[in-house]
């Protein structure tokens, strides 16, 4: 098993994406942190993931809050001794193109897609530090690579904003063996997508701009996130990895 004897806290993991990332991490022998504000939903998926035979638990986090994440952090060391990965998956998109944005909508944005994975390394750093090291994942987007045409102006600078926080903290802590780096998905299919693309027209935009000609799974970024936290990618840092079927290679 690639992450035997790791503990993992994978944040906005109750459900979609980030419970695909949880539930991969956990097959390869980690243990999980299911974080979320979720908590019904949280306590589920950690119990689906017990029954299958790994091992995970939930742990309250609201991650625009730094007393939330030192709560969770200190639960977490309790728990299990140590942090290994951290993989920063929380983030929101409300769709108000930048002329009808709402100073609201913008603050809470920033709040969850930036502010929430800089706390959280803030805090867990020392943690690695004293572990002798760790892997960091920052979940940011193809629009943290490139402008996209289907994608309103804010999400794009809360995910340009997360792809060189990952770059710079790669190049300052690589000294303390902890790794950082970032995943770049285009379009995941989920229930939300799945409901949203009912429309021709936009299945159609988003389906067309895929040089593989369909959308990325949430088992697509689940395998990503393992490979870059697994000791097969110990020489990957400052990476972003994009998981777009060669999107970004136009």
């Amino acid at each position: 098993m690639r992450l035997k004897n790791k503990t993992a806290l994978v944040t906005g993991s109750a459900r979609g994406i980030g419970a695909a990332i949880a539930r991969r991490l956990s097959e390869e022998g980690a243990t999980v942190f299911i974080a979320d504000l979720d908590e019904p939903e949280g306590i589920t998926t950690a119990g689906e993931i017990t029954k299958s035979g790994g091992t995970a638990f939930f742990v309250l986090l609201d991650v625009t809050s730094e007393a939330s994440w030192v709560n969770a952090l200190a639960v977490i060391v309790e728990q299990s001794g140590c942090l290994d990965i951290l993989i920063n998956n929380a983030g929101i998109n409300i769709r108000e193109p930048i002329e009808e944005m709402k100073e609201k909508s913008l603050d809470a944005m920033l709040a969850v897609n930036v502010k929430g994975p800089f706390m959280g390394i803030k805090h867990a750093i020392p943690l690695m530090r004293k572990n002798g090291g760790g892997c960091i994942i920052n979940m940011s987007s193809i629009c943290g690579l490139v402008g996209h045409k289907y994608t309103t102006e804010a999400y794009t600078t809360t995910k340009g904003a997360l792809t060189l926080l990952t770059k710079c903290v790669a190049v300052r802590y690589a000294k303390d063996n902890i790794r950082c780096n970032s995943l770049h998905p285009s379009t995941v299919e989920t229930p939300f997508v799945t409901e949203y693309l009912k429309d021709p027209g936009k299945k159609e935009e988003r389906l067309g701009e895929v040089p593989l000609g369909r959308l990325a799974t949430v088992q697509d970024v689940a395998n990503a996130a393992l490979y870059l936290a697994s000791d097969e990618a110990s020489f990957l840092n400052g990476v972003s990895l994009p998981v777009d079927g060669g999107l970004t290679a136009y």
